[in-house]
């Protein structure tokens, strides 16, 4: 799967939680973003035969918190949401540094071939990435709106993650392995 259809698929169910949170408010905006968020898991499931990790978990907190929500109606839980999903990303992140156990490299081991040094500095940004998420996820919606806090979750935290994942750019570069040349290729005459 390309990276634009992945990033549809992925985005795709905020989408329909910002259009129908802004036309029936946050407990429909909820089901309708439970739905999505695991219609996108079978979409990228059907497209790539396996299931993905990230969203997959991603899929069971939404369909944890948005069904408290629901049952319970009570928006807190939906808000509580990315707070609870970045602090648990944050903190394994952290465990498996101190453990010596690097999550990240498995999870991103077939794009990416980077020395440990490279994987260890990723982790550590990464980790320390999701906390500050969860601080301002709590800020946002501690001191706004509903309407706010689901605008800042489609429109802040999704652009937050591109540029962030961007400014890794030259911690990857400087310590990517370069792949070995294949062995069955004949070597080239200069």
């Amino acid at each position: 799967m390309n990276q634009l259809t992945r990033l549809l698929i992925e985005a795709g169910p905020l989408a329909v939680f910002f259009v129908t949170n802004s036309q029936a408010g946050i407990m429909v905006g909820t089901g309708a973003f439970m739905a999505a968020t695991a219609v996108a898991v079978l979409l990228s499931w059907h497209l790539e035969r396996k299931l993905p990790i990230m969203p997959l978990v991603g899929c069971f907190f939404v369909l944890l918190f948005g069904g408290l929500t629901l049952w319970l109606d009570d928006d807190l839980f939906i808000k509580l949401k990315p707070t609870v999903v970045n602090l648990l990303f944050a903190t394994v992140l952290f465990t498996s540094l101190a453990l010596r156990r690097n999550v990240m490299k498995p999870l991103l081991g077939t794009v990416l071939n980077l020395s440990e040094e490279g994987w260890r500095i990723l982790t550590v940004r990464w980790a320390c990435f999701f906390v500050i998420l969860a601080v301002l996820n709590e800020v946002v919606w501690r001191t706004m709106t509903t309407d706010a806090w689901v605008n800042f979750k489609v429109f802040g935290i999704l652009p937050l993650t591109l540029v962030f994942s961007g400014l890794q750019m030259p911690v990857i570069m400087k310590h990517q392995i370069p792949d070995e040349a294949d062995p069955k290729e004949p070597a080239r005459a200069e």
